[in-house]
């Protein structure tokens, strides 16, 4: 499955490895976007708990069809 999630706020590039190889994606408005392939919902929480210790506010996860 592929993730979008939506942080406010920039991270940079070298965030890209911790977050295991997801695309990190900088948005006009402020915030990033991390998109990728999610193995199962033990990794999702995963990166949520990830996004909870970078105490940048989470805006959206969501699921999406791949390309």
């Amino acid at each position: 499955m592929v993730y979008q999630i939506r942080l406010k706020g920039h991270l940079g590039p070298q965030w890209t490895e911790w977050f295991g190889g997801l695309t990190i994606t900088l948005e006009d408005n402020g915030d990033t976007l991390l998109t990728g392939p999610v193995v199962d919902q033990a990794a999702l929480h995963g990166l949520l708990r990830k996004v909870r210790d970078l105490g940048l506010p989470l805006i959206s996860a969501i699921r999406v069809k791949p390309p």
